[in-house]
């Protein structure tokens, strides 16, 4: 009786662990400004703009052509 329980809590603790993974993401502008996020931005929206918020939550919108490159923290 007690497997049958324990099999439903060791799923939702997986679940959690996994949701609080993330992989910090460097977003680096045409100017050299550097902006590290908690996870991947969003990609470009219909209006041309990169959408995401850095890790002290500030939420930042620029222009893709602004963007040079988009790369995961080593």
């Amino acid at each position: 009786m007690k497997m049958k329980s324990v099999g439903p809590l060791l799923a939702l603790v997986s679940c959690v662990w996994l949701a609080g993974c993330s992989t910090a993401t460097v977003v680096t502008l045409q100017n050299g400004t550097q902006y590290v996020t908690k996870d991947l931005p969003k990609t470009k929206n219909k209006d041309g703009f990169y959408e995401f918020e850095d890790i002290s939550g500030k939420k930042v919108k620029v222009r893709a052509d602004e963007v040079a490159t988009v790369k995961e923290e080593d």
